[in-house]
């Protein structure tokens, strides 16, 4: 027998005791993940003893006819799910290329982000592999959460709002220092920089969707300390313009001013009480929908923003 087809049959065994073990701990049952596996009760049981006896750990401790997950076990439960997740992904992922099949890979992106690692992530990616569709949104926070929570989107880049949480990856890429913009012809776009405090009698402008609006509101009065009257806008361009107007100012995140506005518009770092405001830009995506075309895709992102 060759070593190829040896390390295969040690391999396979392993993998269906997992699988039965998986099993008994989500139904709390021998007898209930015997029948959802179509084996018998003692069979699985079996399984499970030999699976412990291959690791040398216990992962169930048996009390009478109830068990209980040992600390090891409770490790290796959500541990081995990753584990099978992946797997079966990677398997499903490799099938599809291998059969040319179609694949899209949908992004979204946080409104007001003046950077360009966005942009460049998204050349080099559909570069690296121009078979795979790409499909991209655009919103609010909040918008892009309902579209990640709702398996709309496979990946956002967004700043960050909520803790975070197990059920999604969530890696930093950058901590910004905010800025304001505001029209050259307003004396405040004189100064170094300047405090929310300064800002009290000028209308702030928000890019959001009339939905979104009251959400981004309380944001910037409760996260930022804005006491100013908000005007809205439903792209970033619109919000220049009516900053160049002298109607108002808008807060922004990373990147720099275009070329456009340059004449036009001045820059300033944002400060409350004397410091400086920065906020956090991270990729988001579930933990249970990690596949290869997002993990390139968020290490392409974490690449762009590092240099």
């Amino acid at each position: 027998m060759d070593y190829v087809t040896t390390e295969r049959k040690e391999r396979e065994p392993m993998l269906k005791q997992i699988k039965y073990f998986q099993a008994v701990v989500r139904r709390g049952s021998f007898s209930e993940a015997a029948a959802e596996c179509y084996i018998s009760q003692s069979a699985i049981s079996q399984q499970i003893r030999t699976l412990e006896r291959e690791l040398g750990v216990k992962l169930l401790k048996r009390e009478n006819r109830r068990f209980y997950l040992t600390p090891a076990g409770a490790h290796f439960y959500r541990k081995s799910l990753i584990l099978v997740s992946d797997l079966e992904r990677l398997c499903r992922e490799t099938v599809a290329i291998a059969r040319g099949e179609d694949f899209t890979f949908r992004i979204g992106y946080v409104k007001g982000y003046g950077g360009v690692e966005f942009q460049r992530a998204v050349a080099e990616f559909t570069a690296k592999y121009p078979d795979v569709a790409v499909d991209i949104k655009n919103g609010n926070h909040e918008d892009l959460y309902e579209l990640l929570r709702t398996d709309q989107v496979d990946l956002v880049l967004s700043d960050q709002r909520r803790a975070f949480s197990d059920e999604y990856i969530n890696i930093i890429v950058r901590v910004i220092g905010c800025h304001i913009e505001i029209s050259v012809r307003n004396p405040i776009s004189n100064l170094g920089s300047v405090n929310v405090s300064d800002l009290r009698n000028i209308p702030c402008v928000l890019v959001a969707s009339k939905d979104q609006r009251e959400n981004e509101q309380s944001y910037y009065r409760e996260i930022y300390g804005i006491e100013s009257e908000f005007l809205f806008a439903e792209n970033l361009e619109e919000a220049r313009l009516m900053v160049v107007s002298g109607k108002c100012f808008l807060p922004v995140d990373g990147g720099s001013l275009p070329t456009q506005f340059a004449e036009t518009i001045s820059r300033l770092p944002l400060c409350r009480n004397g410091k400086r405001i920065r906020r956090n830009y991270c990729v988001f995506w579930k933990t249970d929908n990690s596949g290869y075309y997002i993990e390139e895709f968020a290490d392409i992102l974490k690449a762009l923003f590092a240099e």
